[in-house]
């Protein structure tokens, strides 16, 4: 049915061929069949990816401590919108450390658009107090608080350019025999000549890269919302400087189904998760323009470490090795090891309307 619904679009497109931003939007987001929007376990060893704050609760406790922290110190409202919520695992275990801990009731909110994680969402989270799940983050209105998003921007449509002999080319899809390919065609976005203009990005020669359009939009609409506090948000990405090391010049576009990587996302479309590194400079561009300030770029690993990660592994320590607190001790390591999954994970941390120092943020 995908494939039938892609070939219908790409019909009726100027020129017979689509964007990639078109592709991925849906291949991912039709309703009922795209990727997100269908049944079926996405997150998990059962499904086809693992995020960090499904590996243990302590993901989610640590943050959960490390935000009381902040509304003590600096007088930020109970208040928390996650964008993006998964499957919940994340927001139940922040709950459960914040209600367990805190004696302060909390307001949590998640934007989702997938509707088996709405209904996941709602099994896991329903009998917290002040949980709340609007149906889109335009129907949100943070005073003051935390907007949170774990893996949210790598997975929004991107727009996949390349440089040939000195020009650059947008790279489309078209649809032949039931196959889709794709055609090299002379760049004519000025959105995309906006972006690279904005961020100073020149490619070398033969050079793919992808262009996140929608990340500005996901960026404002965030700002907007926010009256003061903080955004964080965690996804692994590349600085400008690191998009332009040889190793980078494939680009990052790839596509995981079973816990298997395709370089192709044009393979399976609706069946498997689609995604890209995200543009950190990017990022940090846009939310300057929007009112949001960059206070620190962090790998996953070196934030841990600074929201008190290890006082867990020291208040769990046990000796025994099958006990649930040494599972919870190896799973700890997992998340600060240098050879861990957060060494690819970036935490960037913005405020607005505040004026929290650095050091002041742990």
């Amino acid at each position: 049915m995908m494939q039938a619904q892609l070939a219908e679009k790409i019909k009726h497109s100027p020129g017979g061929l689509i964007t990639y931003a078109d592709y991925i939007a849906m291949a991912l987001y039709t309703p009922e069949i795209g990727y997100y929007m269908r049944e079926g376990e996405k997150i998990g060893r059962s499904g086809d990816f693992i995020t960090s704050s499904n590996v243990s609760d302590i993901y989610g406790r640590t943050l959960s401590k490390w935000y009381k922290r902040m509304v003590d110190r600096h007088g930020l409202a109970a208040q928390i919108c996650e964008v993006g919520g998964g499957n919940g695992r994340f927001a139940k275990a922040f709950l459960e450390e914040w209600y367990s801990n805190s004696g302060m009731e909390l307001n949590y909110t998640i934007v989702e658009t997938s509707p088996l994680h709405r209904k996941l969402q709602q099994e896991l989270l329903s009998r917290f107090p002040g949980f709340s799940q609007p149906e889109a983050l335009s129907a949100v209105n943070i005073h003051s608080g935390l907007l949170f998003s774990n893996e949210l921007f790598d997975a929004l449509p991107v727009h996949v350019i390349e440089k040939q002999d000195g020009k650059l080319y947008e790279i489309m899809i078209g649809s032949k025999d039931g196959k889709l390919y794709e055609q090299q065609v002379e760049l004519n976005n000025p959105a995309i000549d906006l972006y690279l203009e904005r961020n100073r990005l020149t490619l070398a020669d033969r050079q793919r890269i992808e262009i996140p359009l929608s990340m500005e939009g996901m960026v404002k609409d965030m700002a907007f919302v926010l009256g003061e506090g903080l955004v964080v948000t965690v996804d692994y990405g590349y600085t400008n400087e690191e998009w332009m090391e040889p190793g980078r010049r494939n680009g990052s576009l790839r596509g995981y189904m079973k816990h298997r990587m395709f370089d192709s996302v044009l393979e399976y479309p609706g069946e498997m998760d689609i995604t890209t590194h995200i543009h950190l400079d990017g990022l940090v561009e846009a939310g300057n323009r929007h009112g949001l300030d960059t206070m620190a770029i962090l790998r996953q690993d070196e934030f841990l470490f600074k929201a008190g990660i290890l006082k867990e592994l020291e208040d769990n320590y046990d000796p025994n090795p099958f006990s649930e607190r040494s599972k919870r001790n190896r799973a700890i390591r997992s998340l600060v090891m240098p050879s861990g999954m957060s060494s690819s994970f970036h935490v960037v941390i913005q405020q607005k309307g505040l004026a929290i120092k650095l050091d002041e943020l742990y």
